[in-house]
């Protein structure tokens, strides 16, 4: 069954079937034939078994228990829920102890962050002692920063639960490459003929992007990485998902034979951006996200080595001996960057 039809026979607005279905609490399995041989790592590529169906709707509580699990609130309701004041709620939000799951941007342009009230009343019950009395020192001091997690906490949501849509390697890849724009991806993955390739798996916007051109000019920012540290974290992971591509299969090129179908081993899962309480951007903590959600392991904690800061292109790509356009590979990640720092002095 298409998640359309799903979301209507489960009295779920769209925005509310996309996360049920990526969360796990709406049980999707992927879409078989010619249609599953490329495409991008997302909902809309999945399908509802009817059973499925028939089992959340033989619930006792349907439809109002689903929709309560499903259920995203703003400040005012989120502050309700922990029992504190809007202000105090806002604060824990901005200093990442919690994950907006969406948002929209009001008539004032303003961004409203929405956050899922399951895991409130979970934060509630385990962190008591954050809502009341005086805040820990690092928060205040993240405060006193102008520190705000809420972004890059939201997208390393979108990132995990776009990878657990998927086991096809390069629709991984696209799923990373999603978040760092074209300048970076582009000095990332010189091949031309892969990035054309990843830009078939490239994940679709959000469901619920806003529709107004001023709006959706907003929320298409929010759609990418800006703080050079969650940048450089990103691209860590790129070269590390691209090697396990390319081990699968590499990118196809105009002229070259279809390739047979073969099954591919399970891959080895991807650092994912650390969360943790009072993250503190000094000093980064790399810590697996623990709401992996029912019937999925957490993310290992790994540190990723690169040995160079572009991936490698593949050899002898492509055919007929021309070299992939693009620069070398000599220079390392931080040499790299370091050279930008100064040629942007320099310009400046």
């Amino acid at each position: 069954m298409t998640p359309g039809r799903a979301a209507r026979e489960l009295e779920l607005r769209r925005d509310e079937f996309e996360f049920a279905a990526l969360t796990g609490i709406v049980r999707t399995v992927p879409v078989t034939g010619p249609a599953a041989a490329e495409g991008p790592a997302d909902v809309a590529r999945r399908r509802v078994p009817r059973t499925e169906i028939e089992r959340l709707r033989a619930a006792g509580d349907f439809p109002d228990g689903l929709r309560e699990r499903v259920r995203s609130v703003g400040v005012t309701e989120g502050a309700e829920l922990l029992s504190t004041t809007p202000n105090r709620f806002a604060r824990l939000a901005r200093t990442g102890h919690f994950s907006p799951v969406r948002f929209y941007v009001n008539r004032y342009r303003a961004v409203v962050w929405l956050y899922p009230a399951a895991e409130l009343r979970e934060f509630a019950r385990d962190n008591a002692g954050l809502l009341i009395g005086r805040l820990p020192a690092v928060v205040r001091e993240q405060e006193d920063r102008n520190i705000d997690w809420r972004p890059r906490t939201w997208r390393s949501r979108r990132l995990d639960l776009l990878l657990r849509t998927t086991t096809d390697p390069w629709a991984r890849v696209a799923a990373i490459a999603s978040l760092l724009d074209p300048t970076h991806l582009a000095d990332m993955v010189d091949d031309p003929f892969e990035r054309a390739y990843l830009d078939r798996f490239r994940p679709r916007p959000p469901g619920w992007r806003p529709t107004s051109p001023t709006a959706r000019e907003i929320a298409d920012r929010l759609l990418l990485a800006d703080d050079p540290e969650e940048i450089l974290w990103h691209r860590l992971s790129l070269v590390l998902a691209l090697d396990q591509a390319r081990a699968d299969r590499q990118a196809p090129c105009p002229g070259d034979p279809a390739p047979a179908a073969t099954t591919a081993p399970p891959l080895p899962p991807l650092p994912a951006w650390p969360v943790a309480a009072w993250p503190d951007p000094d000093k980064p903590v790399l810590a697996a996200r623990t709401s992996a959600g029912p019937g999925v392991a957490a993310t290992p904690t790994v540190r990723p080595t690169v040995r160079s800061g572009r991936a490698p292109a593949a050899p002898g790509r492509p055919p007929g001996g021309r070299a992939p356009v693009g620069r070398g590979v000599g220079r390392s990640l931080l040499a790299r960057l370091r050279g930008r720092k100064k040629t942007r002095a320099s310009e400046a």
